[in-house]
């Protein structure tokens, strides 16, 4: 049976686990010069209905890094621009290609491709999940900390895709999970109740970031606006206000915590660049890390 990879809702702690594992192993290994080349002969498809830097640059660089090929798609590159049935596109693309790596607006987009898709498919965002992005986050935590058991998460910001996936990871492998969020902008109510009835440490969510902060051992954010909602930037703005990760906010949390962003970030509004330039943040630490935690995943799907 193919094995799909379109939220972390899909795996067990231990297959979590698993991708952790293998990504620290790669990165260790290309560190002392190893090179790889588990993929070679195979081809991904990244289709990108949502332009990219980061995402893109590491899915390509971890395929060629195992010694595949990649063909990359914009959204006005494929059939999707112009109403083809996805499932005719699923079932024609895995005709061509090993893997099918999706950037795109709605889940049911990369749900349904995985339903006629024989090959694996890869989600590498939606405006529902951002599993991949997860992965390399925690795998940053574990670099940082050593591990997750008794840590304490804080989300402070917007209840999107990040956060969803956040809570999911949280219910999955077992840590603590505080999300503070303006009112109206929660999480995804579904995902959040099925979360918490599964969790072995508390998900909550809560209006004052400083307490969501408070002895925590990690601090994460976002930008106020996602990628879609760039009409909403004014708004956002003044609600997500009270929401700024700075000198101030980290004080409040544990001396020793690391603050996280999956970028790009905007100075002065979700995060200021003092903080962002500081000693406790990691985030370009987690950048480097969504190359190695791709490797994983592709590895793992496709080797």
């Amino acid at each position: 049976m193919t094995k799909h990879l379109l939220s972390l809702w899909d795996f067990t702690k231990e297959e979590l686990t698993g991708y952790l594992q293998l990504a620290a192993k790669l990165k260790e290994e290309t560190l002392n010069g190893v090179r790889h080349q588990q993929l070679a002969g195979k081809t991904i498809a990244m289709v990108f209905e949502k332009p990219s830097t980061r995402t893109r640059v590491s899915f390509e660089s971890a395929m060629y890094g195992l010694g595949g090929q990649v063909i990359y798609l914009s959204g006005r590159d494929t059939q999707l621009a112009r109403n083809e049935p996805l499932k005719d596109m699923g079932r024609v693309m895995a005709r061509y290609v090993d893997g099918l790596v999706i950037r795109t607006y709605g889940q049911e987009i990369v749900d349904e491709l995985a339903r006629y898709s024989s090959v694996p498919v890869i989600n590498a965002l939606t405006d529902l999940h951002h599993p991949c992005q997860i992965l390399s986050d925690i795998q940053t935590v574990i670099e940082k900390k050593g591990g997750l058991e008794k840590l304490h998460v804080a989300w402070i910001g917007d209840g999107n895709n990040m956060a969803n996936s956040w809570i999911q990871a949280a219910s999955r492998l077992g840590f603590a999970l505080t999300l503070a969020c303006p009112e109206g902008y929660d999480p995804d109510p579904e995902i959040l109740k099925k979360a918490q009835d599964a969790a072995t440490e508390p998900i909550t969510v809560v209006r004052d970031p400083a307490t969501a902060v408070a002895n925590a051992d990690v601090i994460n954010t976002d930008v106020w606006a996602s990628m879609g909602q760039e009409e909403e930037q004014a708004a956002r703005t003044k609600v997500f206000e009270a929401y700024q990760v700075n000198n101030q906010l980290v004080a409040k949390a544990k001396a020793d915590a690391i603050v996280l962003h999956c970028l790009p970030a905007h100075r002065e509004e979700e995060i200021t660049a003092e903080v962002l330039e500081g000693a406790q943040c990691v985030a370009f630490d987690q950048a480097e890390n969504k190359l190695h935690i791709h490797k994983a995943i592709l590895l793992s799907h496709l080797g």
